[in-house]
């Protein structure tokens, strides 16, 4: 097929790259053009200097960008993606932003006789260049079924949750898990410090019970040796987040645990660890 790529940051970049290895047409934009030549160089396929241009011709137009407002700015306006798309062209969203604008570009993209799908993922940069993302989706059945062969270039998960902002929802409900889980790890490593037990020993013993998770099993012993290097960084869990947060006022969701690791995230930040990964959060507690 004849795709477009917007976003080429450590998601999109191999993303992007598994549809042009399986056999697709893929053209690339990024804000930076330095990353897009990169990824030109890397894969092949080309580039383009605007979202319009790079949409034009495209059967099925991807972005994975950073926010609500990045969003918005690749999608409309003269150079967004929706000035250079064809009637008939499905624009699938991979980004981690509101139910809200997911709903906004749905109807924008109805309007002007777009399909459009809100699919944000997990499993961060290891998940994306490993072809292992998990996909939730929120949008029509047809447009799902059309965008499902390609989406399967990088996920080995990808489910239709409900209609647009569905997916959004559902990318929330993983953070608030994350969220308390990461805390809840980083709290019994610390413990088991102070108790002066031995950290591995304690997590091969407790993982193989009912406390075992991946974040246990993937960032436990890093988290011992003080290493936060290892992926989706703070800044981005905290924008995640508020999200989450916003749309627990609206729908009146009480979420206190993931308020209070909020804040704890905050703590990493004025540490300056905005782009340390989400088990940061055991440095405030062996460094008070």
């Amino acid at each position: 097929m004849k795709l477009t790529f917007l976003g080429l940051g450590v998601m999109g970049f191999p993303m992007a790259g598994h549809l042009k290895r399986n056999g697709h047409e893929v053209t690339v934009y990024n804000r930076s053009a330095a990353k897009a030549a990169k990824w030109v160089e890397t894969h092949g396929g080309i580039s383009a200097p605007t979202p319009a241009e790079a949409a034009k011709g495209a059967e099925i137009v991807f972005a994975c960008v950073g926010n609500d407002d990045d969003l918005r700015s690749v999608v409309f306006g003269p150079d967004g993606a929706f000035a250079g798309m064809n009637k008939g062209a499905l624009f699938v969203d991979h980004t981690t932003a509101s139910a809200e604008v997911a709903r906004e570009i749905d109807a924008a993209a109805a309007k002007a006789g777009f399909g459009f799908l809100d699919a944000p993922v997990s499993g961060g940069q290891a998940g994306a260049e490993n072809g292992k993302l998990t996909v939730m989706v929120g949008g029509a059945q047809k447009d799902f079924d059309r965008a499902r062969p390609v989406i399967d270039s990088y996920a080995r998960a990808c489910e239709l949750m409900g209609p647009a902002g569905a997916g959004q929802l559902a990318k929330m409900v993983n953070q608030i898990c994350i969220a308390g889980l990461v805390q809840a790890l980083a709290e019994g490593m610390h413990f088991a410090q102070k108790a002066g037990l031995d950290g591995n020993k304690v997590l091969d013993v407790i993982s193989k019970g009912a406390a075992q998770s991946w974040q246990m099993e993937n960032r436990g012993r890093t988290m011992l040796e003080g290493k936060f290097e290892f992926g989706f960084a703070v800044d981005w869990m905290r924008k995640d987040l508020g999200i989450c947060l916003a749309e627990a006022k609206r729908n009146g969701a009480q979420l206190p645990v993931t308020a209070l690791v909020d804040q704890f995230y905050a703590r990493v930040q004025k540490r300056g660890g905005g782009r340390w990964d989400t088990s940061s959060l055991m440095q405030p507690l062996s460094e008070p």
